[in-house]
């Protein structure tokens, strides 16, 4: 069992920046593959990001590659999703994930959900 919770969201301003942050608990934590999702209005959620166990390979859609950067810190069961350049296409609510494997993580397949967090930028 894995528990996620996120922190970081708010408004910000079109070029800037915010850092999302994903505590994790449960033994399973440091040995899961995490990703970020997103969901805007009217859409459907869609995959941002992912990283390994041990944070040794990355994965990014393509509308935030150069501009989105995933890490993790397993000593303090927490994954980073840090976010330069926003756009107001950004603009969603962005969800932690973490399931058991990284391709299944890409693949949208997770065991685990946080109850995400708002991201609004403006024009």
């Amino acid at each position: 069992q894995v528990q996620l919770v996120e922190s970081g969201g708010g408004l910000v301003q079109a070029g800037g920046s915010l850092r999302l942050s994903c505590a994790g608990s449960g033994r399973t934590f440091s040995i899961s593959a995490m990703g970020w999702f997103r969901q805007a209005p009217g859409k459907e959620r869609e995959f941002v990001a992912a990283i390994t166990w041990d944070g040794g390979d990355t994965n990014y859609a393509d509308s935030v590659k150069g501009r989105f950067t995933i890490s993790r810190d397993n000593a303090k069961n927490t994954v980073y999703l840090q976010m330069n350049s926003l756009k107001p296409e950004d603009t969603a609510v962005y969800y932690c994930a973490a399931g058991g494997g990284f391709k299944t993580v890409v693949g949208g397949t997770v065991g685990y959900w946080g109850q995400g967090t708002q991201v609004t930028v403006s024009s």
